[in-house]
């Protein structure tokens, strides 16, 4: 049962697990195994574009990861979907933004948004960025194929805090990255590589260190402007 207290900074990293999808007090964040940090993912089957992206040879959806391996195991699907019920609650945002405090102030530093699953709404994106400025201590990484909610986001006079980067991602394996003068230095962009050797991008070095970030923290840089990824 969860507390009533309306105060998330009284209650267990348990507690606040299971407001925002956990059950048992797991499961609340993801931890994708590559990254240094902690996560938030959603299933992958309710992303907007990538849903369209996946029926179609040659985008980087149609071989989407979070479609199969561990991201298609029972507990993993049920995790995934309590998260995204969560989002209705009334204090997602402040209960997230203390877990996530509470997991910097044990050295996670970083945050990575959606690595299965992507932006549902505007108003979806409102409230991550309401979580970003409660958790100024910590850089946020929100990669994303929705263009057109970031842009409207935008359009509506919305602001990016400076701890979050937005990276807009390619569709197409080996297609341009997408560019938006309304958008010009508030966004940054990836795109996919079938060897990960984009000459005008950032080459990402996980395919040299077991698929993992290592050190780099390009992703999650704002002065990186293009990440190229290698196809896997």
């Amino acid at each position: 049962m969860l507390r009533i207290d309306t105060d998330p900074s009284t209650w267990t990293i348990g507690t606040l697990e299971n407001y925002i999808g956990g059950q048992y007090g797991q499961y609340g964040l993801s931890q994708p195994s590559k990254m240094p940090s902690y996560g938030y993912s959603l299933p992958a089957s309710t992303c907007k574009v990538g849903s369209r992206l996946q029926k179609q040879p040659g985008t980087v959806c149609s071989g989407c990861y979070a479609l199969k391996g561990r991201y298609v195991w029972e507990t993993t699907l049920a995790a995934m979907q309590r998260r995204l019920d969560s989002l209705s609650k009334p204090l997602w945002v402040e209960v997230i933004s203390e877990l996530i405090n509470r997991r910097a102030a044990q050295g996670h530093q970083y945050f990575r948004w959606h690595d299965s699953g992507d932006l549902q709404s505007v108003d979806h994106l409102r409230m991550i960025i309401a979580v970003c400025e409660l958790t100024p201590g910590v850089r946020h990484w929100l990669p994303t194929r929705e263009y057109r909610v970031v842009r409207d986001f935008v359009a509506d006079g919305g602001n990016i805090p400076a701890n979050l980067n937005i990276r807009l991602s390619a569709h197409k394996i080996g297609g341009f990255a997408p560019s938006f003068p309304a958008l010009q230095g508030l966004v940054t962009v990836s795109t996919v590589s079938p060897k990960g050797d984009n000459e005008h991008a950032h080459a990402c070095p996980a395919q040299h260190q077991d698929n993992s970030c290592g050190s780099c923290r390009a992703c999650w840089d704002r002065g990186v402007d293009h990440v190229d990824y290698h196809l896997h």
